[in-house]
């Protein structure tokens, strides 16, 4: 049996609007001492918005840590960690795709991110019943949407098209839930 780690202290070392990075010295389960680096996160949000005929409507976006765009599902993190998941994902959506929906969003999966060295959670939901209102970017985002088919998805990501955790995670989700299994409440 693992035993738990045991943080001694903590140091917040920088903040900013994503993370708050930390040094921890910690008592390992044999009594030694060691310091250990852990990103605080207020979690996340994603959405896999589902048109009327079938399609996930996907957000492509230039990722600069990347150096590349890429197809994602629509996410971002919470404005705080008092915002629900819920609504941090249709506000995302909103903002991201310019659709939203009046029927209540339903839970998919949880992430963990990168569990290493970051307490990140990203909460995953699908919205169905979509209608078209407005994109609300921040200044710094420039996205364009499209639908796509979800096997075409499964196909691109197998392809290594699509390599972004959360999105791989999520649509693989959906797609064993919705389409394989056929599961539709």
């Amino acid at each position: 049996m693992i035993r738990k780690f045991k943080q001694l202290s903590r140091q917040e070392v920088d903040t900013n609007v994503i993370f708050k990075y930390c040094k921890d010295q910690v008592e390992l389960p044999d009594g030694r001492v060691e310091e250990y680096i852990a990103c605080i996160h207020k979690g996340a949000s994603a959405v896999v918005p589902v048109l009327p005929d079938g399609r996930i409507l996907m957000v492509r976006q230039y990722r600069y840590a990347i150096g590349r765009a890429t197809i994602e599902i629509p996410a971002g993190g919470r404005d705080g960690t008092d915002e629900p998941f819920e609504a941090a994902a249709k506000r995302e959506l909103e903002e991201e795709t310019g659709y939203t929906t009046d029927t209540p969003l339903e839970h998919l999966i949880t992430i963990a991110t990168a569990i290493a060295y970051c307490d990140e959670m990203i909460e995953v939901y699908v919205a169905k019943d979509l209608r078209k209102t407005r994109q609300h970017l921040d200044p710094d985002e420039f996205i364009e949407i499209e639908p796509f088919e979800v096997k075409d998805l499964v196909d691109m990501i197998y392809a290594g098209r699509i390599q972004d955790s959360k999105t791989i995670a999520s649509i693989m989700s959906y797609f064993h839930k919705y389409c394989v299994t056929g599961h539709n409440h």
